[in-house]
């Protein structure tokens, strides 16, 4: 026997298979609605009955000698076998996947699917996922003055078929829970724009949104925005925003670079 067949016999029997754990086999033999795996030293495991319903769509290519990872749901049945779900391994590699994507903070292209008043639906790797209004770039968040609900979802509602880049903010297995960021997948790039500017500057723009807390400044220079807060607009402008207008050409001054965000004031 080879040390590679004694080294996995020693870790069976140190190491025994436990419900949980997501093993490989062989396809070996297949009946009606039910598959056969070669296991090796840990025996033969079977796909039957609802695993093998909820797996269809894993199983429908597979012929004998294929490998196929599945997850032990019992350790031992009535005829000796181990019962494996493929569906659910393969939803358990898929989260070590995304959790990994988090941590490596690696962007993601997503299709937007729907929308709501809260923000955008997607769906990553078949498992369902939320996109956040707050999460959206500047340049996407819905401006809305008054923040009314119904407006703010027919603004989102635009985006739907649309592709974004995105980051994983948050994701909690246990729930089915991936929160999205598109504010983060940008963050670095925007950051080191920042590098050429400094509390202080004054630079030209052009209007971009009018909500009821400011005004959205986008940058001539650069692809950047910012925000200038109602407090940061002088008086005389602030008593009539509606004369203020979309792509109205100002000067503005930089008095906050914060992380990826910028404040503006319109007081020279």
């Amino acid at each position: 026997m080879s040390p590679k067949n004694l080294r996995k016999i020693k870790e069976e029997i140190i190491c025994p298979p436990k419900i949980g754990d997501i093993i490989e086999g062989e396809v070996v033999a297949s009946e009606s609605n039910t598959l056969f795996l070669d296991l090796g030293f840990q025996g033969v495991g079977i796909i039957y009955g609802r695993a093998f319903y909820e797996s269809k769509d894993i199983l429908k290519n597979l012929k004998i000698g294929d490998k196929l990872s599945a997850k032990i749901t019992s350790l031992e049945n009535e005829d000796g076998y181990r019962e494996l779900s493929p569906k659910e391994a393969t939803q358990e590699l898929t989260w070590e996947e995304l959790r990994d994507k988090k941590e490596k903070g690696e962007s993601l292209e997503v299709k937007i699917s729907g929308a709501n008043k809260g923000g955008l639906l997607v769906q990553i790797m078949g498992i369902p996922a939320f996109l956040p209004t707050s999460q959206l770039s500047p340049e996407h968040y819905p401006r809305v003055e008054g923040g009314d609900s119904l407006k703010i979802v027919k603004e989102l509602q635009k985006f739907i078929g649309q592709k974004l880049k995105v980051k994983i903010f948050a994701l909690n297995q246990r729930e089915e829970k991936i929160i999205l960021s598109e504010k983060a997948s940008k963050m670095e790039k925007v950051k080191e724009m920042l590098k050429n500017y400094k509390t202080g500057d004054v630079i030209d723009g052009k209007i971009t949104g009018i909500t009821s807390f400011g005004l959205f400044l986008k940058f001539d220079k650069d692809n950047l925005e910012g925000l200038i807060h109602t407090s940061e607009i002088p008086e005389k402008m602030n008593k009539d925003l509606s004369k203020i207008k979309i792509d109205q050409k100002v000067k503005a001054k930089i008095i906050e670079i914060s992380g990826d965000r910028i404040y503006l004031s319109l007081k020279l």
